[in-house]
């Protein structure tokens, strides 16, 4: 039984059934946001003078063989990532009170960007090594494509009623949420991140892609991605409920979100800094070694 009537109810969380089996938006958008980053990638792969500043570029320095191979370890590592991340930051008690929850009840919410990045770093590592990728690059493009699914993440999380903010009762667009024991008008604070690390950083990035060519300077939209999304995260967390937690020292002052936010501001400031200070890519795209082999072999 709802606890709580609330503000927004027109989109049931479950999309469908069939049987035992329910597909719910949260998975829907985690599904979409993989196959349209993946379509992304795909564009810019097509366009390697975004990738350099030669005058007659060959090649990005990736192709669709290796966006398919990355495509599929990174949904391993932001599936997997993920839901680790949410049980050692926020549910670390999950670990021993109710482990097979850990995995059957991923369909109802429950994923850490932070871990998720994590999943996702290992994922580029090892397929850019694999396939003698530079690293930058691979990341570049995954920076490029992220703010998708963290926008349709967000909407997914306020269909669920999940991650809501502080309460606002005088606030003019508060919401009330069915799980929410309280019963208190509060901050769509779901809502306010789907605009801030989706929306916008989506426009940032393609604006320093599509016009200013940044992949030419590898690194560059990595860090402006980790950069921009650690200072929103941080700013919506002031609206968004704190963790209950926290040990007593910090609880009013700063939240889990805010703490492992600041490692990334950190980490995109430097490869900003680096992008500017190393010299623009001025070289043609890179062919890999055992690709342009095989198409030699076939002409």
């Amino acid at each position: 039984m709802p606890t709580c009537p609330p503000s927004f109810d027109l989109i049931d969380p479950v999309l469908f059934e069939i049987g035992p089996l329910a597909v719910r938006w949260y998975a829907l958008s985690y599904i979409a946001g993989l196959f349209l980053g993946f379509y992304y990638v795909l564009q810019l792969i097509k366009r390697p003078a975004l990738w350099t500043t030669h005058a007659k570029p060959v090649a990005a320095p990736m192709d669709k063989g290796f966006a398919e191979e990355l495509l599929l370890w990174v949904m391993v590592g932001v599936i997997a990532g993920g839901r680790i991340g949410y049980v050692l930051f926020y549910q670390t008690s999950a670990i021993w009170e109710r482990p097979l929850w850990i995995i059957t009840g991923i369909t109802e919410g429950g994923m850490s960007f932070h871990g998720g990045l994590i999943g996702v770093m290992i994922a580029m590592i090892l397929t850019a090594r694999a396939y003698k990728v530079p690293f930058l690059n691979v990341t570049d493009a995954v920076a490029a494509v992220t703010p998708i699914g963290l926008l349709l993440g967000r909407l997914a999380n306020f269909i669920n009623g999940e991650l809501y903010g502080r309460p606002a009762p005088d606030l003019p667009w508060a919401m009330r949420f069915e799980h929410d024991p309280l019963c208190l008008a509060r901050h769509p604070s779901q809502l306010y991140e789907a605009f801030l690390e989706g929306a916008v950083l989506l426009v940032v990035t393609a604006f320093l892609i599509w016009r200013l060519r940044s992949l030419a300077r590898p690194g560059l939209v990595t860090g402006v991605f980790l950069t921009g999304y650690g200072v929103f995260r941080a700013f919506v967390e002031i609206f968004r409920e704190p963790d209950s937690h926290m040990p007593d020292a910090l609880q009013g002052y700063v939240t889990m979100g805010m703490l492992l936010c600041i490692p990334m501001v950190v980490a995109g400031g430097y490869l900003v800094w680096r992008a500017y200070r190393e010299p623009v890519t001025s070289t043609p795209g890179v062919v890999r070694p055992d690709r342009k082999a095989k198409d030699t072999k076939k002409s």
